[in-house]
This record gives structure tokens, sequence and C-alpha cells, in this order.
């Protein structure tokens, strides 16, 4: 029996156990990723579409998804490649793809813009492994590499990623632990441990997906922005203020399709809210 070290879960797993991510899986070693290099999903994307809107605006970036995911949003765009049991069936069609190819992939598409490798679309940190291993290789051709990720991992994890990682979009999908608890099925403080982390180390970018009924008060939203606001860098000097938020709004999708989309006239007045105490909010899918 094997413990996962990755998020709040700590699965304990068996020689050839998937764990509850469905990414990572017990072995006679320890635990390792079961998703290593297996590709799902591949583009070549605007930055702004991760999104990171201060982090080389006009340049396009390779995107690479794999499949599984630790925590359980019941809105998931992508939940063929992210919801464990789901993601199984995607698992069996991924192509195998090494770091070397990937670079040689990324390195061909920079004629077409691109300036390094987003991990991105499933949740990344639960290869953690894969990504270290294409970050050197992107790192030594000057290329850059960015992290697109719910943020539940320890920080241990980050550690070993702060070498390789540029830039960072990391959800923040509310502000209370009720909902992250009954809804997404994770862990708020663990997600804010690791923001308040990487903000020192790399340029972080902040999503939250404003739910209806969910995450969508003015209080809620007051709080995270203030929150934000007082992030420190790695010499406890703030810069919380300059740290963009992205407000997103929710469409009806997977195991949310009884609600409305959120109003596009709440999104732009949480924002007017956020700009109280942050200097770059933007509204996303209005």
């Amino acid at each position: 029996m094997a413990i996962c070290d990755v998020c709040f879960r700590h699965c304990q797993l068996k020689d050839g156990q998937l764990g509850f991510c469905g990414g990572r899986i017990g072995d006679k070693d320890g635990v390792k990723a079961y998703n290593y290099g297996k590709i799902t999903s591949l583009a070549l994307d605007p930055i702004e579409k991760k999104p990171l809107r201060r982090f080389y605006p006009g340049s396009m970036i390779l995107s690479a998804g794999s499949f599984g995911c630790n925590i359980r949003c019941p809105f998931c765009q992508n939940y063929e490649i992210s919801w464990s049991k789901i993601a199984q069936r995607e698992a069996q069609r991924a192509e195998y793809i090494s770091p070397e190819d990937m670079l040689k992939i990324g390195l061909g598409l920079k004629d077409r813009g691109n300036i390094g490798i987003a991990f991105t679309y499933n949740e990344p940190l639960i290869g953690y492994e894969y990504m270290v291993d294409c970050g050197k290789l992107f790192h030594e051709q000057g290329m850059k590499c960015v992290l697109v990720s719910n943020g539940t991992a320890e920080l241990p994890i980050l550690e070993k990623l702060i070498p390789y990682i540029d830039a960072m979009n990391i959800d923040l999908k509310g502000f209370s632990d009720e909902y992250y608890a009954n809804t997404l099925k994770g862990d708020r403080k663990q997600v804010m441990a690791f923001i308040e982390e990487a903000v020192k180390h790399c340029h972080a970018e902040i999503t939250t997906l404003i739910v209806p009924d969910e995450n969508d008060s003015r209080k809620e939203i007051r709080q995270l922005a203030k929150w934000i606001s007082e992030l420190k860098d790695d010499q406890g000097h703030n810069i919380g203020q300059d740290i963009p938020l992205h407000l997103s709004r929710f469409f009806p999708r997977f195991q949310m399709t009884d609600r409305k989309a959120t109003d596009v006239a709440l999104i732009y007045e949480l924002a007017d809210l956020a700009r109280e105490d942050l200097n770059y909010v933007y509204t996303g899918n209005c």
C-alpha cells in the first residue's frame, strides 16, 4: 500500500489501483503518474484563452491536456477527460508523446507565434512529473511553460514545479469552505495556500467562475478580492492589488443543466466590486 502525496486526499493505493483522480496509480515502488505523457488534447491557442491577459499578450501557446482530475466540479466543461470514471474511456485513446517529442512540436510552431507550452484542459498537477520533464527541455530552448490548474496540491509538489513554470492561471472557484467541500469535492484552504506560495515565484492570474446561487453573492466576491489584494511576494511586499482576476460567466452544462446562465449584468457588477481592491479585473464569457 502506497500513499499519494499530490493533494489533500492522500489516496492509499494498492499496486495497480487508480487514485480518486484517475491519473495516478499505485506501484510496487510507490505512486506514479498513470497519465504520464498520455495526451488527449493538443492545440495552439491564444495565450488569452488560458486565460492570461498580462503574460505575453498577443502570443500563441501550445496547449496540452491529459486525463483525470482531483476535484469534481459538476459544471466541468472538459468532463470527458477530467472526471475519473468517464475519463478512463479517453485514457484508452490517449496518444503517448514523450517530453522530447512535445518539444519538437513546440519548436515547430514557433513560426506561428508559439512561445512555449501550457499544461491545461484536465488537471495537470496530478501528472506533475511530466510537467517537470517537459519544462526542463522547453526552458533549455528559451521557451515558456504555463500551468492552468485548480491549485489542489500540496506545497512540496509546487516546489518541484517552480523552477520550470513561468506563469499560472489558478482557479479560486469560490470563497466558502462549504461550496468547495459539498459542490466541488475540493479543499479551499489547500488552494489558497497554493496560490499564496505560487505568486511569490511566477506570474499568476486567478479565475473564478460565477455560478448562480452558489458563489455569486456580492459579499463573497468582496471577500475573495480583498484576500487576493493582500497577497505578498517572497520579500513580504504586497503584490496582491496587481494580480489579475478573471470573473467568468457560467453556462449550463454537464450536471448543472438545470441552472440558468449567469446574468451578464451581475458579472459586470461583481467585477466593479472586485476593482475596489484589485487593479486588473477581467470579465469572461460575457
